[in-house]
């Protein structure tokens, strides 16, 4: 088929175009170019009426390297960052290029990784740069971890959101904190209690947010797996991305062995954390997405092992 090409219109030029469409010329520069020369409102000195507890940056997008003893045990994520520090009363504010600078650095150093001894060394520096006494960064990342059909043993990739945050102060040292948030299975211990057969089934999500001591540092444990090892071994049971057809009857038949309100699951999962020496305070809570019902259940609890040494 032969198609007839018509030629184009003759078009202004690029700049023509551009002020056609609102583009001015530039003004007389009269402000200086030199960093030196340029006004630094941010480090004036006053008296502004308060102290604030935190000012810095979020929602920064960035690669970071996770290691980890499921496969993949090295693999990279997309980090949601965020960076703060208090600052006095007598400063107006803070500079706010010194947290992506330092982040940049270590990237291009190739240090920038999910660990808590990275996040450490990290912040301690940040505060040094920011001549400030404290500092914080928080990453929110998702992690992958490989996982096998129960039957068929055909592999697919589970995700868990991470969440790590570390405080560095200088007169009292430093607080890690992190979080996990993972997919299960439960089954209604009262719908297997009063039906003639089967019993009704959802997916849940239980969160954990752990405070962890430097055991944990020290030991270079694999808190991640420990902490989904916990949500997922006292769900009815685990999901799974690929299932084949025995793989399914094997999951489903564990899930009618294992019910679980989601009372029982935040229960259970605190039990296993109270073991764990490395956390030191711990909060649970699970979510249901009922399947039969409009609404979701939920349930949480809170637990401080501190609190047992001051009796």
């Amino acid at each position: 088929m032969n198609t007839k090409f018509f030629p184009l219109k003759q078009l202004p030029s690029k700049a023509e175009r551009h002020k056609l469409f609102g583009s001015v010329l530039p003004v007389p520069r009269t402000k200086p170019i030199e960093k030196s020369q340029m006004a630094d409102l941010q480090n004036t000195k006053k008296d502004f009426l308060f102290d604030l507890d935190a000012v810095g940056i979020s929602n920064v997008k960035h690669p970071v390297s996770v290691t980890g003893d499921l496969e993949p045990k090295v693999q990279s994520s997309i980090a949601t960052i965020s960076f703060s520090t208090s600052l006095r009363s007598t400063s107006k504010g803070t500079n706010m290029s010194r947290f992506t600078e330092q982040l940049s650095t270590y990237y291009r150093q190739g240090v920038f990784q999910a660990d808590w001894q990275i996040l450490k060394t990290f912040t301690k520096e940040l505060a040094d740069r920011l001549d400030q006494q404290d500092a914080t960064i928080e990453l929110q990342f998702p992690w992958f971890f490989e996982r096998r059909g129960p039957q068929s043993d055909l592999a697919g990739l589970n995700n868990a959101d991470i969440t790590m945050k570390v405080i560095y102060d200088y007169q009292t040292g430093y607080t890690l904190s992190a979080s996990l948030s993972a997919l299960i299975t439960t089954l209604c211990p009262c719908s297997k209690e009063i039906s003639e057969y089967s019993a009704h089934n959802q997916r849940g999500v239980v969160s954990i947010e752990v405070e962890l001591n430097e055991g944990a540092v020290q030991a270079d444990m694999d808190w991640k797996t420990m902490l989904l090892e916990a949500a997922e071994s006292n769900a009815s049971a685990r999901i799974h991305p690929v299932l084949k057809r025995p793989d399914e009857k094997m999951v489903t038949e564990q899930a009618y062995e294992n019910p679980r309100f989601v009372e029982d699951m935040v229960r259970l999962v605190a039990a296993d954390l109270y073991e764990m020496d490395m956390v030191d305070k711990f909060r649970v809570a699970c979510r249901n997405e009922e399947s039969i019902h409009m609404h979701d259940a939920i349930a949480s609890v809170s637990y401080d092992k501190r609190n047992e040494n001051l009796g």
